[in-house]
């Protein structure tokens, strides 16, 4: 049997991926990580209750548990990002860097110095070696599958890595952890950013980004009211814009001029926020994208052809045709998707493997001179 060193979160999944590595036999030791650390006495903060719970599903299970400080390493190599590309125009998605450089990183570098044979998180993905390669693989319950935040993970990570919830579905993990009397059986899962956690994520960046309102406008050029920073508005974004819209004299109401608005350019030389009225209008649809910071699992590039690939977490996967470019990749997608957004990850399949992906740099979708706006979602050239 091996030495499992386990991330334990305090919640529901960690505690049962180290109750059933437990039961297999291994040696376990639970591992909590603080990541955060610059306002943790606030209201908002859930890291001292996380780590009495993680505590006590410890005690309940039998394992030690160690809480290491990682906010120094987090701050360095993930917050510092998101900052970037959100003074950038962009998106970013932090959880993809966290768990990269930290949780399977700085997390494994220290399980490693403290002798384990491999880690082990809650997370719902699946490990396998396949022809003398490791793999990557969705979880067996595709509502949770959470590979897509993985997908950086390299060969030495993924070699070193058990998942043991990758073939369980959630409603199981809360009956084992129910039956075993884990009081955490029931918690709420953590939702959005962790180090922003429950707090209104406006308020938040205020405290790190400086803002300059500006005008919104629509795809005619009509000024429909005043934004309040580019930096916090994201592509296809409907709540929280403030403006009433434009309707034409005389149109009837159930007419596309009653149809909601979605943020849909950013212009970031003039400061300009473009919307446009409608889900399916031209301004967010993209057959086209191109990505950069590329990483593969298996340390070298697919082949070029036909896959799958999701631009965003919530999605179904799409088919694509994958293209070799400079500095990364492009997807080419027969089908149009909606509300492509640079910062964000692409992430390619080959069925339920994952193959890896990149941060959106660029999209394709109405000819930005058509549009008559600069953006920072550039044009993919051919």
């Amino acid at each position: 049997m091996a030495k499992v060193i386990v991330g334990m979160s305090g919640g529901v999944d960690s505690s049962v991926a180290a109750l059933l590595l437990k039961r297999q036999g291994h040696e376990v030791v639970g591992l909590f990580m603080k990541n955060w650390e610059d306002d943790d006495t606030g209201d908002y903060c859930s890291s001292r209750q996380d780590l009495i719970d993680a505590t006590a599903a410890a005690d309940v299970i039998g394992i030690e548990l160690e809480a290491v400080n990682f906010a120094a390493e987090y701050r360095e190599r993930v917050f510092a990002n998101f900052l970037t590309e959100y003074r950038a125009g962009r998106t970013p998605n932090p959880d993809v860097l966290c768990n990269s450089e930290i949780k399977f990183k700085a997390f494994l570098d220290h399980a490693l110095r403290l002798g384990a044979d491999c880690i082990a998180t809650g997370h719902y993905a699946q490990v396998r070696e396949f022809l003398g390669e490791w793999q990557l693989l969705k979880a067996e319950d595709g509502a949770k599958d959470q590979s897509y935040f993985l997908y950086r993970l390299d060969q030495a990570q993924l070699s070193r890595t058990l998942f043991p919830l990758g073939r369980l579905y959630k409603r199981e993990v809360r009956k084992i952890a129910a039956a075993a009397g884990l009081a955490n059986y029931a918690k709420k899962d953590s939702t959005g950013i962790c180090f922003i956690g429950e707090r209104p994520f406006r308020e938040f960046l205020n405290r790190y980004i400086s803002h300059a309102p500006g005008p919104i406008l629509d795809d005619r050029g009509r000024k429909l009211g005043q934004h309040v920073g580019l930096s916090f508005y994201t592509l296809g974004q409907r709540q929280g814009l403030g403006i009433g819209g434009v309707k034409e004299k005389g149109v009837q109401r159930g007419g596309g001029a009653h149809e909601p608005w979605f943020v849909a350019r950013k212009d970031l030389e003039k400061n300009t926020l473009r919307v446009v009225q409608g889900h399916d209008h031209p301004w967010l649809l993209s057959h086209r994208l191109q990505a950069q910071d590329v990483s593969w699992c298996a340390g070298h590039a697919p082949t070029p052809g036909a896959y799958a690939a999701k631009t965003r977490y919530r999605q179904q996967d799409a088919p694509c045709t994958l293209e070799a470019v400079a500095g990364g990749f492009a997807l080419q997608f027969p089908e149009a998707q909606w509300a492509v957004t640079p910062g964000q990850s692409a992430v390619l399949y080959d069925g339920d493997v994952c193959l890896g992906g990149g941060v959106i740099a660029a999209v394709e979708g109405l000819p930005q001179a058509a549009a008559g706006v600069h953006t920072a979602a550039a044009a993919v050239p051919h």
